[in-house]
């Protein structure tokens, strides 16, 4: 789609009075929420489109992007919008009007924008992004962009290896936004008073800790098609790009906008401690925002009492990775019962460890939603996890199983995965056993009420991780266990969903892949390829189809075991935990010997000599205990 002309915001307004009446949810596309925050464009410096390339029902729950709108609008020289990606719906109806994707707030088109900030928290978002991008009229590709364009920049998990994505992101943020997104608009304000060219901007941005620009860099690969290097173009260019990280967690926002229709999370979002010291092998989140940051009590009583003023919602969710984990759960606890007893508040604790503590912590929130409880052993044997590294008994699980039901809940949710290195058909026949146990538990306690859940997803190796050298279980093994688990887990009382194995390798495929997968991305995009976390939509004859015209074979990025040695092309970025450290733990998972929770003991991840500075100069004490060595025998 090209428009012949820049639509202004009151033809926008005026063609969508016409549209959508004839889409489905048209509050997605209309904004004027409560507590949005509209400024005077003309009066503002800066402008700022945050853009989550999925669905508003699903971005409006984002955190870090209401994170990014509340500070970006804090400053006077600047302003936030937003933007999500239209359903296929509207898609049709923006086309088929010439109308370019614009703002919620403003209805300022993409383009007019100074920078265009996309959230990345997962790689089947990738192709959305090139869609939203064509839908705004602008340039796909990096390179072809001008100082008439956008500085295109993304963030997020997904982002800890950009290289997939370095042919069409300007500059990715690598880490935490909340003091970069600063530095990147004053770098911004300067350069366009300097009246300097786009090259000059992008060099100014890549001085900036944390920031990553792709052009700056050219990619070597063997002769087998294994990466080789990353070559600098740019001389000023770091060779590395370490994370960047907040010495303590700043403020949390709590003047959240309330959407009009449904969302996936229709709550306060109040992150109470970043980080995990767990180590599971298998998790990406937990390596890569080490180390453990907390927010006081106190700050997090404030900050629910004057969002739910704010809001008007009656749920909060207490997020981190690991909410028992949280030093002061009992603390908090207590104080939620002592402020908003009375006021029917609703409080989440969406991640617990699997132990009696967690069904306490529940029973002692007083929530009236006995519906479910939620569990993830994610292995179902004690050996499968000694070798992901989540050393639960099975006794311990079962133990709490049996206080969750006696404490009044009915059911229960179980998260597995499959898939997992070294992993037999014996181990996925024990969720089955697992799960009929605690079914059969469930019945003497609470009777026919008793519903148990069980949900399996496809592991995926991950950058970044101590299981990054492994190979994804082949297809075969994958339907094999699937039929195993679908054949044995039905009937009255027990309900079975999983993840549909494609599903799974595009994602492998992305989050380990380099940047000769642009071209793939792009293809399968040119196909058809769009909303590939939706199983209703996914395409994947468009990806096997990119892939052949690309001349790069899928399984080479998900069914190949990677040698130990083998460089990476994610090596440049810097989570602060030392590879050096990934390969002893992976090393360990194959003798099936598990770390503790490392707050229990230093295992010299890096962190800490990596920040050291930093939490030297603001005088913190990070959840890491004094370093010391230990050995890896």
């Amino acid at each position: 789609m090209k428009a012949e002309k820049v639509l202004t915001p009151q033809m926008i307004q005026t063609r969508l009075l016409s549209i959508l009446p004839t889409v489905q949810k048209p509050a997605r596309y209309s904004g004027g929420e409560l507590n949005q925050i509209v400024k005077d464009w003309q009066s503002t410096l800066l402008h700022i489109c945050l853009v989550f390339p999925d669905i508003y029902d699903i971005g409006m729950s984002n955190l870090g992007l209401a994170i990014l709108y509340d500070l970006i609008n804090q400053r006077a020289d600047a302003l936030a919008e937003r933007a999500f990606a239209p359903w296929v719906d509207m898609e049709t109806k923006l086309r088929a009007y010439q109308l370019p994707l614009y703002s919620l707030e403003t209805k300022h088109p993409l383009s007019e924008f100074d920078i265009i900030g996309f959230s990345l928290p997962y790689e089947s978002l990738y192709t959305n992004v090139l869609n939203i991008l064509d839908l705004a009229n602008l340039e796909i590709w990096s390179e072809k962009r001008d100082e008439q364009h956008p500085l295109i920049i993304a963030g997020g998990h997904a982002t800890y290896n950009p290289e997939p994505m370095a042919a069409f992101i300007d500059a990715f943020v690598i880490g935490e936004g909340e003091e970069v997104i600063q530095e990147i608009i004053d770098v911004f304000q300067d350069w366009r008073k300097s009246g300097a060219s786009r090259a000059s901007l992008l060099s100014r941005l890549a001085r900036i800790d944390g920031i990553y620009v792709p052009s700056f860099y050219k990619a070597h690969y063997y002769l087998d098609g294994t990466f080789s290097h990353l070559e600098k173009t740019e001389e000023s260019a770091p060779s590395t790009i370490s994370k960047r990280i907040v010495a303590h967690l700043p403020p949390a926002p709590y003047r959240f906008i309330v959407p009009y229709i449904e969302t996936v999370h229709e709550r306060i979002p109040i992150e109470i401690m970043r980080g995990c010291t767990r180590g599971c092998r298998f998790c990406h989140a937990g390596m890569v925002t080490r180390p453990i940051r907390e927010r006081p009590v106190s700050e997090i009583i404030e900050t629910i009492q004057k969002a739910v003023q704010a809001t008007g919602y009656n749920e909060v969710g207490l997020l981190s990775l690991s909410s028992s984990d949280y030093t002061h759960i009992a603390d908090l606890v207590k104080e939620i019962q002592a402020h908003f007893s009375s006021s029917h508040l609703s409080i989440s604790l969406p991640s617990l460890r699997i132990e009696t503590f967690s069904v306490e912590l529940m029973q002692a929130l007083g929530t009236t939603r006995r519906g479910g409880f939620t569990l993830a052993p994610e292995a179902a044997t004690e050996r499968m996890r000694n070798i992901i590294n989540k050393p639960i008994s099975t006794q311990d699980l079962l133990q709490t199983t049996q206080a969750i039901f006696e404490n009044g809940w009915s059911t229960i949710k179980l998260y597995f995965m499959i898939g997992h290195p070294l992993e037999t058909l014996a181990d996925v026949q024990a969720i089955v056993d697992l799960s009929r146990e605690v079914l059969s538990m469930g019945r003497k306690i609470v009777g026919h009420r008793v519903q148990i859940h069980v949900s399996v997803s496809t592991f995926i190796p991950k950058p970044h991780t101590p299981f990054q050298w492994v190979a994804c279980d082949s297809t075969e093994n994958i339907e094999t266990k699937l039929h195993l688990l679908q054949h044995n887990l039905r009937g009255k009382n027990l309900k079975l969903t999983w993840n549909p194995s494609e599903a799974t390798f595009l994602e492998a495929w992305l989050s380990r892949g380099d940047r000769r997968l642009a071209q793939v991305i792009y293809l399968a995009w040119k196909h058809g390829a769009k909303f590939d976390a939706w199983n209703d939509q996914r395409k994947m004859d468009a990806w096997y189809q990119a892939f052949a015209e690309s001349g790069l074979q899928p399984e080479f990025y998900t069914h190949r075991l990677r040698p130990l040695t083998e460089a990476f092309p994610w090596d440049h970025i810097d989570i602060g935990v030392r590879k050096k450290y990934l390969l002893q733990d992976y090393q360990r998972s194959l003798q099936e010997q598990t770390r503790p929770d490392c707050r229990q003991g230093c295992y010299a991840c890096g962190i800490l000599p990596k920040y050291n500075s930093l939490r030297r100069e603001k005088g913190l004490t990070w959840k890491c205990p004094p370093l010391k060595i230990h050995s890896t025998a």
